[in-house]
């Protein structure tokens, strides 16, 4: 798998694509203004290809005490064929040694796409990250725990 470090100046139409289908518009930053940030901030938004076919990307928000992933997707005909099982490795030894957060939408709050944030928690605590009771919500999608949300955290660096 090969990956590439995206900016402003190369992010290219299936990026975008991906980004603005992948995720409920409001839970989008405007596409214009994700680039901005991509410029002014030390995001880590990186591309995966398979060879030349692109499959997907993450966006993470690097800081000294813990890394906080903002974005992770797959290509919608690539999903379930293990790709995001790569990335997600892959990542993880990036950080290696490194603490990561990520918020996800509540896979038990009453919603159009529950089986897919099901299926979301499951692939996440397979891979290490644990619930870590923390709760937030942002406008109508609830990310906190007791069924209205949750916050994940990989401990690779505390352990």
């Amino acid at each position: 798998m090969n990956t590439k470090q995206i900016t402003a100046a190369n992010a290219d139409e299936k990026i975008k694509q991906l980004y603005e289908t992948a995720f409920p518009e409001d839970e989008q930053i405007p596409w214009k203004d994700l680039m901005r940030l991509v410029e002014e901030m030390p995001l880590d938004f990186t591309a995966y290809y398979d060879g030349e076919d692109f499959i997907g990307f993450t966006i993470v928000y690097p800081r000294k005490s813990i890394n906080w992933f903002w974005y992770f997707a797959v290509c919608e005909r690539l999903r379930g064929k293990g790709y995001g099982q790569k990335i997600l490795t892959q990542m993880i030894e990036h950080y290696k040694g490194q603490s990561f957060v990520l918020d996800m939408e509540s896979p038990t709050q009453v919603s159009e796409n529950i089986d897919q944030r099901k299926r979301r928690q499951n692939f996440y605590i397979r891979n290490g990250f644990r619930d870590t009771n923390v709760y937030r919500t942002y406008q109508r999608h609830h990310y906190d725990n007791n069924g209205e949300g949750r916050r994940y955290v990989h401990n690779e660096g505390l352990g």
